[in-house]
């Protein structure tokens, strides 16, 4: 599916079938060959922007996966990078990249409780938030700004919401639907909703875990027919 060398349909039933972690267990072999990888096309302009606020020295990947989004921090922290995600078989797949001039550290770790002091100079993360019930949304800012060091960002792309009726607002819709009625009829449930994380509810939460936010436009993503960028990076500053 996606690709001739992406996970087969029957592959991703399974998956789905399974946790979280043991889902992603199951796809790490093949998940850059799917969509949920973040594209290059999204992680150049992160890449871009982050240049023109750094440097850094240190820098997280939160839900790291494979490792796209450490490519980014080795190319915008001086020190030190790490990657943290639930998933052995993902980290086990980062494991394996090329060496880059930066040292990279991978880290199994729960994003609600991050192994680490206030240490980073810039977390970033790519996707991840879906993965995390809205009521949990406070409890894993806070631990974002835990690990990172008084004046230390949160970054990360947040996408125009899809306009209500057009086939990309549909094909949430249907995907949430199917996930909620997946995780109505089995246990553990596969958290994976993307419909609910909302520029001005994040914006909320992020300045009640005492972060100053700031958004900034990706242009390199377009601009809707109104004129608004399609894809904006959000920048919470630890205050």
């Amino acid at each position: 599916m996606f690709t001739p060398q992406g996970p087969t349909l029957r592959e991703l039933a399974v998956q789905a079938l399974s946790s979280v972690e043991h889902g992603y267990d199951l796809l790490a072999p093949k998940f850059d060959h799917t969509p949920f990888r973040t594209p290059d096309t999204v992680l150049a302009p992160v890449t871009r922007l982050l240049r023109e606020l750094g440097p850094f020295g240190t820098g997280l990947d939160l839900c790291c996966g494979t490792g796209a989004g450490v490519d980014v921090l080795t190319e915008v922290c001086r020190e030190r990078v790490a990657g943290v995600d639930i998933s052995a078989g993902m980290l086990d797949v980062a494991r394996r990249r090329p060496p880059t001039s930066v040292p990279a550290q991978w880290v199994r770790g729960d994003a609600l409780a991050l192994p680490f002091g206030p240490v980073f100079d810039l977390v970033v993360s790519f996707g991840a938030f879906g993965h995390f019930l809205p009521a949990l949304r406070p409890a894993l800012f806070e631990q974002v700004h835990a690990v990172l060091r008084p004046g230390g960002r949160l970054a990360f792309p947040l996408p125009a919401p899809a306009r209500p009726g057009s086939r990309a607002h549909l094909a949430m819709l249907g995907f949430d639907t199917v996930m909620r009625v997946r995780n109505a009829l089995r246990r553990p449930p596969f958290v994976m909703y993307y419909r609910g994380f909302r520029l001005g509810d994040v914006t909320t939460e992020l300045t009640a875990a005492g972060f100053a936010v700031e958004t900034y436009a990706l242009d390199e993503l377009g601009r809707r027919p109104d004129g608004a960028p399609r894809c904006r990076m959000l920048v919470a500053t630890r205050r």
